[in-house]
């Protein structure tokens, strides 16, 4: 079995898990650059985590063809202890950060995932495309008509060429053209070497330079623990969405730790920490990547761009890239999801809907998905205590008889005390059948304390029948 795995992850098909890695990574170039300013660092910072990660976490990641690397929203958390104390403590927040998500995977906590429910992901998958999308406006907008017609042209190309042929990745053939054509014709277009300023070196080793003090430990405990947050919680779902488009598990758990290998080792090579990239492992997905190679081989990839084949890579047109996060967009957008918002349950449009405006607005993943977490929550156990409902039967000895259906917990503990009414029952003995109710927490059991002492102490005598050995436990232990 462990042969099988080895095999499918590493050996199947490696020529197409190459190709796709290679279009991930062109993906990647243009949004590491981005995040890098963001944050406050240089783009080589960005650059140098993003295949410290990639090769890294093909090895100790529990989600093959997962792409990870610098992401926006650690930038957007990192960037205030740049400000503020400088890249040294960056570093060592990443580090710190690293170790955090290491033991999260260790504590097996990744199976808090079971809590992000399906309107959560889609509303994620949606957001992150709108941002992506938003991320190419800057280019877009205020680029002249040629670029415009560049992007136009790798546009038709990307989408065209698949009619043709899929032996080569269309992103890779719409680099190529669009590469030459500006190089031939000596076109006047901004190119990846004015994005900023390019590795000219391998990263080296090094422990990051600041004081071993409680003081430090201060300072970069907070970032450090937002963005261990942060990462695997895009992580996770950028997992999950792989999970979906593959029809294929993951280790959760797994992912954790080796994000948080990843990180360290980013962090000790002088990179910023990240986390799994939705757009691009999108990309990675569509073009055939489907093992460890592929994430290996955009890790890998990137290094050789970014230092061997330097000048190469510093002529590509910017439009090129723009055009393949344009594609990438599109393609991790639910378009179904525009269809089925007005089909499904109301209360899940909303978590959906929330989710996106949410992530969109703050331009926070991990706020946005929090927020429709909770929403899912709210409404769950809205749901829930609307099916909780108490039946009154009386018979001819005087015996009035409440039949409890559903579940009795803090949502529902109001409704099961405000079922019960003393005036009613004066007189008659009180029959409480609970045979097809469950308590499950405090609150529940203090409203049942609550209803009997009411009956008492107006002389009415109460028994209690049916209750489950669960739900006799827990009144047991806390009344």
């Amino acid at each position: 079995m462990q042969r099988l795995s080895i095999s499918r992850d590493w050996s199947a098909n490696p020529m197409r898990e190459m190709l796709a890695g290679a279009v991930a990574t062109f993906a990647l170039i243009p949004e590491v650059i981005a995040f890098s300013f963001v944050a406050g660092v240089d783009p080589q910072v960005g650059l140098f985590a993003s295949f410290v990660i990639g090769i890294v976490i093909s090895f100790s990641g529990g989600r093959p063809a997962m792409i990870s690397a610098a992401a926006g929203s650690v930038a957007l958390v990192a960037a205030p202890l740049v400000h503020a104390h400088g890249l040294a403590y960056l570093f060592a927040a990443g580090l710190l950060a690293g170790a955090i998500q290491i033991l999260f995977g260790l504590l097996r906590l990744g199976v808090l995932m079971r809590f992000v429910s399906k309107s959560v992901r889609t509303g994620f998958v949606n957001a992150l495309a709108i941002l992506i999308f938003a991320a190419q406006l800057p280019h877009i907008l205020g680029g002249s008509g040629l670029a415009y017609v560049l992007l136009a042209a790798g546009l038709a190309v990307i989408y065209l060429t698949p009619r043709i042929t899929t032996t080569i990745p269309s992103p890779l053939i719409c680099i190529l053209i669009l590469t030459v054509a500006c190089i031939a014709l000596d076109l006047p277009v901004q190119t990846i070497a004015d994005l900023g300023k390019l590795p000219d070196a391998l990263p080296t080793f090094g422990w990051p330079a600041v004081p071993l003090t409680f003081e430090t430990l201060t300072i970069i405990a907070g970032p450090a623990l937002a963005i261990a947050m942060v990462g695997l919680l895009e992580s996770m779902m950028t997992a999950s969405v792989v999970d979906e488009l593959t029809d294929t598990p993951s280790s959760k758990n797994r992912e954790c730790t080796g994000l948080g290998i990843a990180n360290a080792a980013a962090s000790l090579f002088g990179g910023i920490a990240g986390c799994g990239m939705i757009g691009q492992t999108v990309s990675n997905v569509k073009y055939g990547g489907r093992g460890r190679l592929s994430t290996l081989f955009a890790g890998a990839f990137l290094l050789i761009l970014m230092v061997l084949l330097k000048p190469w890579v510093s002529q590509i047109p910017v439009a090129a890239l723009v055009a393949i996060m344009v594609m990438v967009a599109i393609d991790t957008f639910d378009w179904s999801s525009l269809r089925t918002v007005v089909v499904h349950p109301k209360m899940s449009s909303v978590v959906m809907l929330a989710t996106v405006v949410v992530t969109v607005s703050s331009s926070n993943l991990a706020l946005g998905v929090t927020v429709g977490v909770l929403l899912s929550g709210v409404f769950f156990a809205f749901k829930v205590a609307s099916l909780f409902r108490v039946d009154v039967e009386k018979d001819a000895g005087g015996r009035l008889t409440y039949r409890v259906l559903g579940q009795v917990f803090f949502a529902s503990s109001d409704l099961f005390v405000e079922a019960f009414d003393t005036r009613d029952a004066v007189g008659k003995t009180v029959l409480i059948d609970l045979s097809e109710a469950h308590f499950w927490d405090v609150t529940a059991v203090a409203a049942l304390d609550r209803v009997v002492q009411r009956f008492k102490t107006h002389g009415i005598t109460v028994d209690l029948i049916g209750l489950n050995q669960a739900s006799s436990t827990l009144i047991g232990r806390l009344s």
